[in-house]
């Protein structure tokens, strides 16, 4: 069974999403403000904006788990060890009639498109369309650790062919991590990679720890409705991943990952846009793409999958 959701076609969707969000500003000028039923709620422009920051709690040197920890390296090196110890280990599952080889942990991912904005407004329409929309375009799939390309071990590669049965993650990587101790023999570690725009999977800080989209600015290209006013696509349109961790639990005894919940957080800007009578329009909107481990009896059944 191929992990892969439909994240590349969701890169499409997010393209039109975005000049959709844009065309609709047509109608808030030319038919709804006018008869006066449309309030835009006003969004702070800089609320996306500003320094990479921590969003987690700070690195406490100590012992955690009998495990000694003195910096954020160790955290990272204890994780990656974890990581690759977990997707060491294998189960055999009965997929749809057919015994196979995956992940022993396994996972299902969800993706919501959050707060979009036409020249700095919410509307609250736009709002409450998006979720029926992008649940009709997206379905989550099973997923190994991220970032992952397939849950079958043979076959987990990302972007041009990188492997990823084994971590990428380095502490150059990494913005903040910590250690919790739990005190029943698991730790919690939680990691919070660097900023990137237009990560691309498995070549770089985001996509080293998360299943990042790759590169949306060729699907916006070949939108033939949209083009820019000024600038080139680089410079109109902007992709930034930052904010998001994910928290692993380990059982220090066997350094197994046991679950984990991934978040990454990507904010999407288009400014300069040309769309139909529109010219030189702004639009923006937020990603919350999640990966939450172990999966369910019930999330393997509906994909066909139990246990063998």
């Amino acid at each position: 069974m191929k992990a892969n959701s439909k994240l590349g076609n969701f890169n499409k969707f997010l393209a039109v999403l975005l000049v959709l969000a844009i065309i609709f500003l047509v109608l808030v000028v030319t038919v709804i403000k006018p008869g006066g039923a449309y309030e835009a709620a006003p969004v702070d422009a800089n609320a996306s904006s500003g320094e990479d920051v921590a969003t987690i709690d700070e690195f406490v040197a100590g012992t955690y788990g009998g495990i000694e920890f003195n910096s954020v390296e160790d955290v990272v090196n204890y994780y990656v060890k974890s990581y690759n110890y977990t997707k060491s280990l294998t189960a055999q599952y009965n997929d749809n009639g057919t015994t196979a080889t995956y992940y022993k942990l396994l996972g299902m991912e969800n993706l919501q498109v959050e707060n979009i904005m036409v020249e700095g407004n919410s509307n609250d329409l736009i709002n409450q369309l998006v979720p029926t929309i992008v649940g009709s375009l997206f379905t989550g799939g099973l997923k190994g650790l991220p970032p992952c390309g397939n849950i079958s071990p043979t076959a987990d590669t990302v972007g041009d062919g990188i492997n990823v049965t084994q971590s990428l993650l380095t502490a150059d990587d990494v913005l903040m991590a910590n250690v919790v101790d739990n005190g029943d023999g698991t730790i919690n570690i939680t990691i919070q990679p660097k900023a990137v725009e237009l990560s691309m999977p498995g070549s770089d800080a985001q996509g080293h720890f998360f299943n990042t989209l790759g590169d949306i600015t060729s699907t916006v290209e070949s939108i033939e409705q949209l083009s820019f006013s000024s600038g080139s696509i680089s410079d109109n349109f902007v992709v930034t991943y930052k904010g998001g961790s994910g928290t692993v639990t380990i059982n220090t005894a066997t350094n197994e990952i046991v679950s984990g919940d991934y978040t990454m957080n990507v904010h999407v800007d288009v400014t300069h846009a040309n769309v139909l009578v529109l010219k030189d329009k702004s639009a923006s909107l937020d990603i919350v793409y999640t990966n939450t481990f172990p999966a369910t009896t019930e999330q393997l059944t509906e994909k066909g999958i139990t246990a063998a």
